[in-house]
């Protein structure tokens, strides 16, 4: 027998390898001479940047950049000579994770360190930038990371903007004399997995501003803001942000990858299982075993399980997702396309313990899934 192990972490309890060497541990008590390959994934979330480095085999690059506010903190990124692949992830050096509550404000903030993280990959010979947009504390529409690459925002009088949110509204001109020599010559791939516009009732701010600490008075600045900001972008560039799906993520970073850095947005389960390999990799599996810590609706929308049935699928491979919980309907299971589900919680328990328990539950619930399939 062959399994291939691809999971997301359980968020708060185990990391993909923990949840790797669970289920091997479970299923050699039932198949001790099984293949069993380990294969941890991610979508662009908390954890991406551990699992990239485990495909990508590079090296962790600490760079002294400016956070969100503005401020000096040194921020890594991941960078493998080999082939010139850089990973940034954007919440290193532009995240929420970097503020204190009462520090969110997206009318202030700056997405210039994600920024100086590419120029510092570009220096280094980068010819391959993967982005990773999750977590940002920002809605500048991407100015900041513009800025840091030498792209200038101008106002009525010709003078430069600070790349924030309050100023996208005051842009009226786009300076690209200065851009850094080498940007044209890299491929940026952006994961984002939400299809948000740039603007309007489902645009960035709409939707994501108030978690990063605007007002409701804010987020129609802002909204109003990333208006100007894409007509201006529009009748210098002749890109039309509003109409890419995906253009409001991270605050509007979607779009401005596509504007400034000719960027191209990808699921981040689709980058990632890419750089693994990982359709080459399940070929001639009897299984491909996943899971996540919660199984619910957002799944069916370009999450690791999704991403792994899709490859599966394709070489008519059964896929078993073993999870914290399960939040699905029976219709949803079928339109997902899983052919083993369970829940791993065993008896009644608090959240607290049931985190606890993962490491010896997924054990549990593997060996037990195999003896359904039967020992050799």
């Amino acid at each position: 027998m062959k399994f291939v192990i691809a999971p997301d972490k359980f968020k708060g309890s185990l990391t993909g390898f923990e949840f790797c060497n669970a289920v091997e541990e479970g299923l050699r008590m039932v198949f001790p001479d099984a293949e069993i390959v380990k294969m941890p994934l991610a979508d662009g979330g908390d954890g991406t940047m551990e699992v990239i480095k485990h495909y990508l085999k590079g090296e962790t690059v600490a760079v002294n950049v400016h956070d969100p506010l503005f401020r000096t903190i040194e921020a890594p990124y991941l960078y493998a000579g080999e082939n010139g692949v850089a990973y940034i992830e954007m919440a290193e050096a532009s995240g929420l994770k970097l503020l204190k509550d009462d520090e969110r404000n997206c009318m202030q903030s700056t997405s210039l360190g994600t920024g100086e993280l590419m120029a510092h990959a570009l220096d280094r010979g980068a010819k391959s930038i993967i982005l990773g947009i999750g977590g940002s504390a920002t809605n500048d529409g991407g100015m900041g990371v513009a800025s840091a690459l030498g792209y200038r925002f101008l106002d009525d009088k010709g003078a430069e903007l600070k790349p924030i949110g309050r100023s996208l509204s005051a842009i009226k001109g786009i300076d690209a004399s200065k851009v850094h020599s080498k940007l044209r010559e890299v491929e940026v791939k952006v994961a984002c997995d939400v299809n948000n516009p740039l603007y309007g009732k489902e645009g960035a701010a709409h939707v994501f501003a108030a978690q990063k600490g605007a007002t409701d008075k804010e987020i129609e600045q802002l909204d109003a803001g990333l208006r100007n900001y894409a007509e201006v972008v529009l009748g210098q560039y002749g890109i039309d942000l509003q109409n890419i799906k995906g253009a409001g993520a991270a605050g509007g970073i979607g779009g401005g990858a596509m504007a400034f850095l000719n960027g191209q947005l990808t699921s981040g389960i689709e980058l990632i299982k890419e750089l693994a390999h990982f359709d080459r990799a399940i070929e001639g599996s009897d299984w491909v075993i996943t899971g996540e810590g919660r199984l619910d609706a957002q799944t069916l929308t370009g999450k690791t399980i999704q991403g792994v049935v899709v490859s599966a699928q394709r070489k008519n491979i059964p896929v078993a997702a073993l999870c914290g919980s399960l939040e699905i309907t029976v219709e949803q299971q079928e339109a997902l396309g899983l052919d083993y589900v369970t829940a791993i919680v065993q008896g009644i328990t608090t959240l607290q313990e049931a985190m606890e328990s993962s490491y010896s539950n997924l054990v549990k619930s593997t060996y037990n899934f195999a003896k359904v399939l039967g020992a050799p």
